[in-house]
């Protein structure tokens, strides 16, 4: 054992002496650059990366402000080059692209918030293409002698490691021949002793036997020289990223597996046995972690304890294993922290991991929509040939077919002027469009193709809000013509990107103590509050004494998910002003929008979603805030179908729902002069720019 020990540490001076140093055709062979790829690299600076990168097509001189695809001269996506870097395909999010590229130059922390599919993880993948060069390290783990359960740890340069180990081998296999030459030299003279001289075949068999196991358990001790090599970057070409996305603690932050052999010779050495975690294999790169937020708040301390320090032993991470009492010496984790999530991310996270973060970073905020100019217009029909590119088995987009994808774009971000940054289900669209012209052999993908795509690729959502229009028709549940009291045709959004109309009903008894209203339809905390709202309109105006009266109003068939938001305000209203007044409701006239206290018609989300939802029940009219009319962007099938009217005051509503002029006319009236806004006096009040969903 002496002499193996000698031979251990021999290597180990080996290792770092200047004679043991790959040469530099060996480092370029484990992956580094040579120095003139370097100095061409550096010629590019990270401001000419990204989403600046123009589009390499013909582009007319003169773009018509209203081109589809910006002034691009194609026929097919085919003639549209698509980038070879990740971060030049970056489209869109150009206060994220220039925080991430501040943040490779100084090697700094990013955490990005944002919906999902804005292009988060795009970035970080793009950061560890943007980082400083730098030299790469191999990190490997080597038996204690002293203390076999505390393995030492040495880093050397990337493409090293895998030589020190083969060198380590080599030297043990020597070994063995050696010990193997002179075990069977040992068994020789032993059996002949026994057999020639002694006469003792039994005595000389077992003594061989002895001698062989003697020898072989002796083998296990040069065989656990050899180190571990647990992160080799020898194939590095860049720097390197880590997806730890939803990893358990010892993916994440290394372990040491169990080993139920831990005595006797058998067992496996303790260094054998350590396994890196993500933040050890993205040491001078990117850890790229995805919804932050799930991670387990033990995990997130050790994270914060990586960052800080820039290393982390690796030791067993269940408390039963026998790993758990293996710690290793501390492994480099100079990595850089990009942390993702939605909005809630940030209420589950370790708020000392966040202020590492915004310490030693940024904190970026993700567009979900871009304003719609030619320039990105061209990006977008650039997107669609990566994304052709990218699969490598999809059939090039035509012009009219990218067209309609941006078109698409427009309607999905719900705002007048935009486009949609959600291209993660776009992409979806691309993929499903292009499956659909592989099936049919066409060589194209045409505007038929995404057509088709669009009636296909339905979420969930659209689904079932189908299947729910369809059931109801059976039933005669839905209400389309004639004029009923107390009953209005709501809209609201399933999801993110699909509609449905649910019937609200008012009815107005009388108390048996202090008047109330009374809201059933498993109503969420927003929409309770828009009903009181509701009723302190009612009580304005209305000539009759609701303190002796209850107004039940009922969302009827919302079904387990409930109603949240406030959209429904001038649904209620209607329905319960109708109830206490006895004037009829046309059902052909569906109805969206919110309401303040002093009767004004609110914007909301999800206009056009609740528009085709209208349509597909068989509503005619349709009516939406004014401050939507903007955000309107139907499908051409639904434009014939109904009249959107848009509205600005509950009077406005009510000139339009209720049944009988003379009943109706003074009702209006009377509600204008309690409320103080009159129906010509401009277009009520504007709410705010993004209108909250629901």
């Amino acid at each position: 054992m002496s002499n193996d020990t000698n031979t251990d540490d021999s290597l180990h001076e080996r290792e770092d002496s200047p004679d043991d140093a790959p040469s530099e055709e060996g480092i370029d062979d484990g992956g580094t650059l040579q120095h003139d790829e370097a100095e061409e690299v550096d010629k590019k600076t990270i401001d000419d990366l990204g989403s600046d990168v123009e589009i390499d097509a013909d582009v007319a001189e003169n773009v018509d402000e209203d081109d589809l695809l910006g002034g691009l001269r194609i026929e097919t996506t085919d003639e549209i080059p698509v980038p070879d870097r990740l971060v030049d395909q970056v489209i869109g999010q150009e206060h994220a692209r220039d925080v991430i590229m501040k943040a490779a130059k100084q090697r700094r922390h990013v955490m990005m918030i944002g919906s999902p599919g804005t292009g988060k993880s795009m970035l970080a993948k793009a950061m560890s293409e943007l980082l400083p060069r730098e030299e790469l390290q191999d990190v490997l783990v080597y038996h204690n002698p002293d203390d076999g359960n505390r393995p030492k740890v040495r880093t050397v340069p990337a493409g090293k490691g895998d030589q020190i180990v083969e060198a380590h081998k080599e030297e043990a296999r020597k070994r063995n021949q050696m010990r193997s030459f002179l075990m069977w030299i040992i068994i020789a003279v032993v059996l002949g002793y026994s057999l020639i001289i002694a006469q003792q075949v039994l005595l000389g068999i077992l003594a061989a036997g002895i001698i062989y196991l003697a020898f072989r358990y002796g083998s296990r001790g040069s065989d656990a020289m050899i180190p571990n090599l647990i992160v080799n970057n020898a194939d590095q070409k860049s720097a390197p990223f880590q997806d730890a996305t939803g990893a358990h603690a010892g993916a994440l932050l290394g372990d040491v597996r169990h080993d139920p052999f831990q005595s006797g010779g058998m067992e496996t050495p303790s260094h054998d046995r350590v396994e890196p975690g993500a933040i050890h294999k993205s040491n001078k790169g990117v850890l790229f972690v995805d919804e932050i937020n799930t991670l387990d708040v033990r995990s997130q301390q050790h994270l914060m304890t990586a960052i800080q320090e820039g290393e982390f032993s690796i030791t067993g991470q269940s408390e039963r294993s026998s790993g758990a009492m293996v710690q290793t010496e501390p492994v480099p984790t100079d990595f850089i922290m990009i942390a993702a999530g939605n909005l809630d991310a940030m209420e589950n996270m370790h708020p000392a991991l966040r202020s590492r973060i915004k310490g030693y970073g940024y904190e970026v905020y993700m567009d979900d929509t871009i304003e719609d100019t030619p320039e990105m217009r061209r990006k977008y029909a650039r997107f669609v040939a990566q994304e052709v590119t990218n699969d490598g088995r999809l059939p090039h987009f035509t012009e009219e077919a990218v067209e309609e994808l941006i078109l698409e774009a427009r309607r999905r971000a719900g705002r007048k002027g935009h486009l949609t940054l959600e291209f993660r289900n776009l992409g979806g669209l691309v993929r499903v469009a292009g499956d659909i012209a592989r099936g049919e052999n066409a060589e194209l993908t045409t505007r038929d193709h995404v057509l088709q795509a669009k009636r296909r690729a339905r979420s969930i959502e659209q689904q079932i809000a189908d299947q729910y229009i369809e059931r109801r028709k059976d039933y005669e549940l839905s209400v389309n013509d004639g004029f009923v009291t107390g009953r209005v045709n709501g809209l609201a959004v399933m999801g993110e990107d699909s509609g449905i109309m649910l019937p609200v009903m008012a009815e107005v008894t009388p108390s048996q103590g202090p008047g109330q209203v009374i809201a059933t339809g498993q109503l969420k905390e927003m929409a309770e509050e828009s009903v009181q709202n509701v009723s302190a309109i009612i009580k304005k105006f209305s000539n009759q004494d609701l303190s002796e009266m209850d107004v039940h109003v009922q969302f009827v068939q919302t079904g387990q998910q409930g109603v949240d938001g406030d959209s429904a305000s001038i649904t209620v209203a209607t329905a319960v002003i109708s109830a206490l007044e006895d004037i009829p409701i046309d059902q052909s006239v569906a109805m969206t929008g919110s309401l303040s206290v002093r009767g004004d018609v609110l914007p909301v989300g999800g206009v056009t979603h609740k528009i085709e939802a209208a349509a597909k029940a068989g509503c005619s009219t349709v009516i939406i805030p004014a401050a939507n009319e903007q955000d309107v962007m139907i499908e051409d099938e639904y434009k014939e179908m109904v009249d959107i009217i848009p509205v600005s005051h509950i009077s406005e509503v009510l000139d339009v729902a209720l049944e009988g002029e003379p009943e109706k006319d003074s009702l209006v009236d009377r509600l204008k002069s309690i409320t103080g806004s009159a129906l010509n006096k401009g277009k009520g009040v504007k709410g705010p720019s993004s209108p909250s969903p629901q």
